[in-house]
């Protein structure tokens, strides 16, 4: 090999071994802001998701139609039954109001005949997992 190319192969390795030692050398630092009003929402959905227990307990559905119906048939609902659960579950295209979480059926149908002094259309269920 001349002279020439030996100067040109060692130049060529040393800028090689530059530029690699370069583009392994990055580092990056990541800074996320978040809003507060998200760690709000969140805090919301997880009360939300906390009321709603499907489980194998009773329940006893009394309402069944619009978004706007329900709130009210649940606000009159918790107003006037404050020891018992209740919640609104959409399934679509309605959304349902089921209160109560009944242990044994028998319980639950007690609850039941009461509740359609005032509720004629309310009926027993047992949500699915």
């Amino acid at each position: 090999m001349s002279n020439l190319s030996k100067v040109t192969l060692y130049l060529s390795l040393t800028v090689l071994l530059l530029l690699s030692q370069k583009s392994h050398c990055q580092v990056g630092k990541v800074t996320v802001t978040q809003d507060p009003k998200f760690e709000q929402l969140l805090n919301e959905k997880r009360k939300i998701n906390s009321s709603i227990t499907i489980n194998d307990r009773y329940k006893i559905q009394i309402f069944n139609g619009d978004t706007e119906a329900s709130k009210k048939t649940l606000l009159d609902f918790k107003r006037e039954n404050k020891n018992m659960d209740a919640t609104i579950v959409f399934s679509t295209p309605l959304y349902k109001v089921w209160v109560g979480n009944f242990k044994t059926r028998i319980e639950a149908e007690k609850n039941l005949n009461d509740l359609k002094k005032k509720y004629p259309n309310a009926f027993l269920i047992k949500p699915n997992k």
